[in-house]
């Protein structure tokens, strides 16, 4: 087992050898206490430039391989990941801070389904029907793997954003250099053992080290074909113009700021039960998170009322974990930052703070489930991705202005619709520009459905069949007739 060889794994895995980063030495944190975990050596850049050439050298071999070969290796995975389980969710807790319970029972369980998704959905792919187009040919299409997959992943759900990256690519048949979130390394760092053991050399490749350094020389190798990031919308710009020095193709994810429009004969308590739970869940560090309410006028104080009483609940920075709900947030600089958005919204005469809007008095990175009420559509905090657990308030009385103002934003991820009526609920979700419309509930993902944004959120699709078409070309290939029967 990859975690049992070392109480945590720190080499990199580089043309399926495990090797010590050689680069910047930077200290991994407990975000629950602050506390250092253990230093780990960035790649420096000769060893990124090895990683993309082991990959680029695996990928004619790796590319020939058949579904059903690269399905079996992708279950092995997953029965890995499945079989130790209860350690990989004992780092995801240390490296983010996340309660025990919720990063054994969400994070590791989505995780290895993911991987067995892919694997049934790479051997049940459907195209075109081949056939005479023109007369005296017979034309048919393929879909290739791409190449290299240079995939940056965020720090949010370290081993679930991987296995979102690493198995549709690999299912396609592409080779990978895959870089964690400086951050939270540990989870895929102690998987790396094992994915050397199981893949053939060189088609995966896992290095550690910040943007600056690796990311850029990933983004701007010209034999890494694509460019796969979960991430903020600054980083993805970058990326792109990076990108298209080498005409890559891109695969962004850029977070997203999620409305939740709630009507006046909405059920109250499934409305003030999900945000509760949908609004703080991960510490609001999520970008589906349901932080941004329009609530109809004749529901709305009654939503402000209950919801700040849920909301005052949550449980937090508690000494046993199975009594938390919510984590601390990954860095002083994050929490910072929030606390920061909160404290320029509140300096706001119409902005109320219903409850929270405070740093936790003791040890680690938490900021305390917040609600502001009050809020209005030009709001700073109503406008800007936050990505903390704080969830703002604005009251309407026409649905019509409720969803101009769910749209009037740079984002396009996710949203939601409370109403009991369902034709009201459909035609809402069909003028709502995002990715994903919940009615009558938030955040809920499955690996057959697609997930990714509109607008600033970016493109591209993460989990379903969809994402395995992102990570792979469509190519005609049209013969000619010898002779004619």
């Amino acid at each position: 087992m990859p975690v049992a060889q070392t109480p945590l794994s720190t080499a990199l895995l580089i043309d399926g050898e495990l090797v010590a980063g050689e680069g910047v030495v930077e200290p991994i944190l407990n975000p629950a206490t602050g506390q250092v975990l253990t230093p780990i050596a960035e790649a420096s850049a000769e060893q990124t430039e090895a990683a993309i050439l082991a990959a680029h050298r695996a990928f004619a071999g790796w590319a020939r391989t058949t579904p059903q070969q690269r399905s079996n290796l992708l279950l092995e995975i997953a029965s890995t990941i499945e079989q130790h389980a209860d350690a990989f969710a004992r780092l995801e807790a240390l490296n983010c801070g996340k309660p025990l319970h919720l990063a054994r029972k969400d994070d590791l369980s989505a995780t290895v389904d993911v991987f067995r998704f892919f694997a049934g959905a790479v051997r049940c792919q459907t195209g075109q029907l081949s056939g005479e187009y023109v007369p005296g040919y017979t034309s048919m299409v393929r879909r290739d793997p791409i190449g290299v997959v240079a995939s940056i992943a965020p720090w949010n759900y370290p081993i679930m954003m991987a296995a979102w990256k690493i198995a549709p690519a690999l299912a396609a048949g592409n080779t990978l250099v895959f870089k964690p979130s400086e951050h939270t390394p540990l989870s895929i760092l102690a998987l790396a053992p094992a994915l050397a053991r199981i893949l053939p050399r060189g088609v995966i490749n896992i290095i550690c080290g910040g943007g600056e350094n690796v990311g850029a020389h990933l983004v701007g190798h010209p034999k890494v074909r694509m460019v796969s990031l979960t991430g903020d919308i600054v980083t993805g710009q970058k990326i792109l113009s990076t990108a298209a020095k080498t005409l890559k193709r891109t695969h962004l994810e850029l977070g997203g700021k999620a409305p939740v429009i709630v009507c006046d004969d909405a059920d109250l308590q499934a409305v003030v039960e999900g945000v509760r739970a949908y609004g703080y869940y991960n510490a609001g560090q999520d970008c589906t998170s349901a932080c941004r309410i329009y609530a109809q006028a004749g529901i709305h104080d009654r939503l402000v009322a209950e919801l700040g009483a849920a909301v005052s609940s949550i449980r937090y920075a508690g000494a046993h974990d199975a009594d938390n709900e919510i984590g601390p947030l990954i860095s002083t600089r994050q929490r910072d930052r929030v606390s920061s958005f909160v404290e320029r919204a509140l300096s706001q005469p119409h902005v109320e703070c219903v409850t929270g809007a405070a740093m936790h008095a003791g040890p680690g990175f938490y900021y305390q489930p917040t609600l502001l009420a009050g809020c209005r559509q030009t709001d700073e905090i109503v406008q800007r991705e936050v990505f903390g657990p704080v969830v703002t308030v604005t009251r309407f009385d026409e649905l019509a202005q409720a969803v101009d103002w769910a749209n009037d934003s740079e984002y396009g991820l996710a949203s939601s619709v409370w109403t009991q009526n369902l034709d009201k609920a459909m035609q809402v979700a069909a003028r709502l520009q995002y990715g994903c419309t919940w009615i009558n509930s938030h955040f809920m993902l499955v690996s057959e459905m697609p997930h990714g944004g509109l607008k600033r959120s970016g493109y591209g699709k993460d989990l379903s069949s969809d994402s395995l078409q992102d990570y792979s070309v469509v190519r005609h290939i049209m013969a000619r007739h010898g002779q004619h029967l």
